[in-house]
């Protein structure tokens, strides 16, 4: 992997969009035991980034461990390229883990970007791996308010109409989330895949609990490297 301190976001764009030819939007098949959530927390203006990963069983989605890193970074802060900033973390704390998923469910965005490059298709890639994006706001697309009752989806669609992604109501009468492919998963298997994972919150469980550890990894309760539950 490039060293991204040194790029300039011209460079970044360009490496983004040779990375895309290699995202595989298909359906996955195989057999789901170990799931993982992903979750990166930074202040904009420091260069220092925690990254988080939480190992878990399928379909009980009880915690097994969880690899937790801190790294320095002075790629800037840029929107849409935040990969830059994110992905070197996370792959020291994936290196971390005794056992790798089968599914990594990722704080942010996976095909659903303007160059079909969100952090969770750039780790996909480079990793792999299969991963889905689950963010809390919307980077890029149109699309019309899901209903308020909880499980309500509409489709996330780009410029030409192109589905990009699913906006999901996870909880009753709250803000939606957005759930995209990231690599080697279809839109339909990422939603269907989310929605097996939320529980009584708007998030679900994997990048939950992966944003849970970070924080407390931030504020010193959690120490770094790699703990089993």
């Amino acid at each position: 992997m490039k060293d991204y301190n040194t790029l300039t976001v011209p460079e970044a764009t360009l490496l983004q969009q040779e990375m895309r030819k290699e995202v595989i939007t298909a359906p996955f098949n195989g057999k789901i035991q170990l799931i993982a959530g992903a979750d990166i927390s930074f202040n904009k203006f420091s260069t220092t980034v925690y990254a988080g990963i939480v190992l878990m069983r399928f379909p009980g989605l009880e915690p097994v461990g969880y690899s937790l890193v801190v790294k320095e970074v002075t790629f800037p802060y840029v929107p849409g390229f935040l990969a830059f900033r994110e992905v070197p973390a996370l792959l020291d704390a994936w290196q971390q883990l005794p056992q790798k998923p089968d599914v990594l469910v990722v704080d942010g965005h996976g095909i659903a970007h303007p160059r079909r490059m969100g952090i969770a298709s750039h780790f996909g890639v480079l990793a792999g791996q299969v991963t889905v994006g689950s963010a809390k706001k919307k980077l890029y697309g149109s699309y019309e308010e899901p209903g308020e009752e909880r499980g309500a989806h509409t489709p996330l669609t780009d410029k030409q109409g192109v589905v990009i992604g699913t906006v999901l109501r996870s909880k009753q009468k709250v803000k939606p989330i957005f759930v995209s492919p990231g690599h080697l998963i279809d839109v339909p298997g990422s939603l269907a895949l989310v929605e097996q994972c939320v529980r009584k919150h708007r998030l679900p469980e994997p990048t939950r609990l992966a944003h849970n550890a970070v924080n407390q990894f931030r504020l010193g309760v959690l120490s770094q490297g790699y703990t089993p539950v």
